[in-house]
């Protein structure tokens, strides 16, 4: 964007050629599923937990290219401190990044307000409240966000100042939350809370008709309707006898849990929205079909099938918003998940023994991935002249005769 173009749009002079906030981004707004009430499910706030805790807990690397075609730690960069330790002054790395993944897994998208300083250098980033930003378009293409304080003040920022995340999107500008493409699974798993929410507290039995040989006044109902109600319903009245006089007969109504199939429909409830975040049951503790030989394969699952969307989503997003096109050529982000994808320690020291004998990994390399401080020349000497030892050693076993059997 060029100096007069980024002028007149600061004071407004530009045309609005389309609001990407259409109505399939906001339906949460008109409809009963909102981000909280979704959240207050146990299996979405699992499975935004889940997500946004690994992403936000794994290590977020600034690198930088070397002339060998490696790479190295960019720890003098000003964007290594902000990624990797405090991207502003109220929240450390793992709190920011956990929120704006939480906010892109509720609401479809994140946004943090990016404050540079003199030389264009990223000095903080600001998140800011997805119910108080609005996505333009401008003339130009790109976009502007309209933010709304709590004063109720709206102030325009240009895509140059805003880190956007998105999730997947059906126009390529603003996102679409899980919860609001399937909304109706969402509302089916609430109404299946509340169903049992209901029932608990009504007692669970006793919901029916009662039948009375004469026709009451509207009074009569409303007192004896509270009456029955302060007697009959509520988890402490559970299990009471109703005494009846005059004739009065009493009929059930209701549909017993066994006959709804209550607890059936709410396990598969469970199983429908960990697949709306593409989450393995077993990570968010539905164990049924977990045991200790696949659960570490469903750990490399969820890394794969789950993590590798959102962690591309954040190295990509941190390239193009928070790095110029001069920089890009240099440096780049990336998550470090070996941690995630470690197995047992059979498993490992078979694939490290396997990486020094076929030359590919050193000593040093394999302490470094188990946590562990690099050998001293001492060290190395012992280890080199025992591993000859025991070559040595294999070599002549093999050699000696065989002692004759027939003698």
């Amino acid at each position: 964007m060029s100096l007069l173009n980024r002028a007149l749009n600061f004071i407004g002079f530009e045309r609005r050629t389309v609001n990407p906030s259409w109505n399939g981004a906001v339906l949460l707004r008109g409809g009963s599923v909102t981000p909280g009430r979704a959240e207050s499910l146990s299996t979405v706030y699992a499975c935004v937990s889940a997500i946004s805790e690994t992403i936000a807990s794994l290590p977020l690397i600034l690198y930088k290219r070397t002339d060998d075609e490696g790479r190295e730690r960019a720890a003098d960069h000003p964007l290594y401190r902000i990624l990797h330790e405090q991207p502003n002054e109220l929240q450390t790395a793992l709190e920011f990044r956990e929120m704006m993944q939480a906010m892109c897994l509720l609401r479809g998208n994140a946004h943090a307000e990016i404050k540079r300083g003199y030389y264009g250098q990223v000095i903080s980033l600001i998140p800011l409240m997805g119910d108080r930003v609005a996505t333009l378009q401008l003339d130009n293409g790109r976009l502007a966000y309209d933010v709304t304080d709590t004063k109720g003040r709206v102030r325009r920022l240009l895509q140059d100042e805003v880190f956007h995340l998105r999730h997947r999107s059906d126009n390529g500008l603003v996102g679409v939350a899980p919860i609001t493409a399937s909304r109706e699974t969402v509302q089916l798993a609430l109404a299946e809370r509340d169903h049992g929410n209901s029932t608990f507290t009504n007692g669970t039995r006793l919901s029916g008709i009662l039948k009375f040989p004469s026709k009451l006044s509207p009074d009569q109902r409303a007192r004896i309707g509270e009456s029955w109600a302060s007697q009959h319903a509520g988890g402490a009245n559970a299990g009471k006898t109703a005494i009846l006089e005059e004739g009065v007969d009493f009929s059930t109504a209701s549909m017993s849990m066994e006959d709804a199939q209550w607890l059936e429909a709410r396990q598969f409830s469970v199983e429908e929205i960990a697949r709306l975040f593409r989450v393995p049951p077993t990570i968010i503790g539905d164990l049924r079909h977990g045991n200790y030989s696949n659960s570490v394969e469903m750990n490399r699952v969820f890394v794969v099938h789950t993590l590798r969307r959102h962690m591309t989503m954040w190295e990509q997003a941190i390239s193009s918003s928070l790095l110029s096109p001069a920089a890009r050529q240099v440096y780049f982000a990336e998550h470090n998940v070996e941690g995630l994808l470690r197995g047992d320690s059979s498993n490992r020291a078979d694939f490290y023994s396997k990486g020094i004998a076929d030359g590919w990994l050193t000593i040093d390399e394999v302490r470094k991935y188990e946590n562990l401080p690099k050998l001293t020349d001492a060290e190395r000497n012992q280890a080199a002249q025992t591993q000859h030892s025991q070559t040595q050693a294999g070599t002549q076993k093999g050699t000696d005769p065989q002692p004759d059997v027939g003698a």
